[in-house]
């Protein structure tokens, strides 16, 4: 299987005032095309500074990660950015759905940003996948919770990205709606072969991925899978 992500010997320090505050020390994983891998922790354990350097949002001070077969930190900013644009899907915790859009046009920004033709017949058939083909035409300030989520789903999946980040993706969600949410991540997940990597505190949601790692105190704790 092919490697979409690698992460070796990754470590960050984030100066604090007077100290060096030790963010992740040596951690390396390795994520296959289209597999799922949670990275869980409680707060404070390095997991959303972990997906930014991932995602190449961030640089690191030790170590080396490779994004789709390139180095990250061989590539400048722009670099970066354009191996994301192409390459990279993200769902987050608090939807970042565009308020003066509707449910269509946040989903069809990115294939417009490419220049794909026929962006709306995609966006609509996203949108009929994740069961919202009767909202196209509400704002986010229409929908409910579990809609916004579903809209930012289809959103990252409107490039068909060789890897999708999902930070906390039903943390503002209740138990049954986050559910939903969750079984629509890893169906559309096998059905376009996307590697998905979720940062989650909720083991029950790591459970159901191939691979995991828990972090405590940006270690390594224990690797599942």
């Amino acid at each position: 299987m092919s490697k979409i992500l690698k992460v070796q010997h990754l470590s960050k320090t984030y100066r604090s005032g007077e100290h060096d505050l030790n963010v992740l020390n040596n951690v390396s994983f390795e994520v296959g095309k289209g597999e799922s891998f949670a990275i869980v922790g409680p707060s404070g354990s390095g997991k959303t500074t972990l997906l930014g350097l991932c995602a190449g949002l961030d640089t690191t001070d030790e170590g080396e990660i490779w994004l789709c077969g390139q180095n990250l930190f061989e590539l400048d900013e722009d670099g970066r950015a354009r191996l994301r644009n192409q390459n990279v899907g993200f769902v987050f915790q608090d939807f970042q759905l565009l308020p003066t859009l509707t449910a269509l046009e946040n989903v069809i920004v990115p294939l417009e940003l490419r220049g794909v033709k026929k962006a709306a017949d995609q966006g609509k058939e996203l949108l009929a996948k994740v069961g919202l083909q009767d909202r196209i035409g509400h704002y986010p300030s229409q929908l409910s919770g579990g809609e916004q989520q579903r809209v930012a789903l289809a959103r990252a999946f409107a490039n068909k990205p060789a890897i999708l980040f999902a930070d906390e993706p039903t943390g503002n969600l209740d138990d049954e709606t986050g559910t939903k949410i969750e079984d629509l991540l890893f169906e559309l997940n096998k059905e376009q072969g996307t590697a998905l990597v979720i940062v989650t505190h909720d083991l029950e949601l790591a459970k159901k991925t191939d691979k995991s790692i828990r972090l405590r105190s940006g270690k390594i704790e224990e690797t599942v899978g």
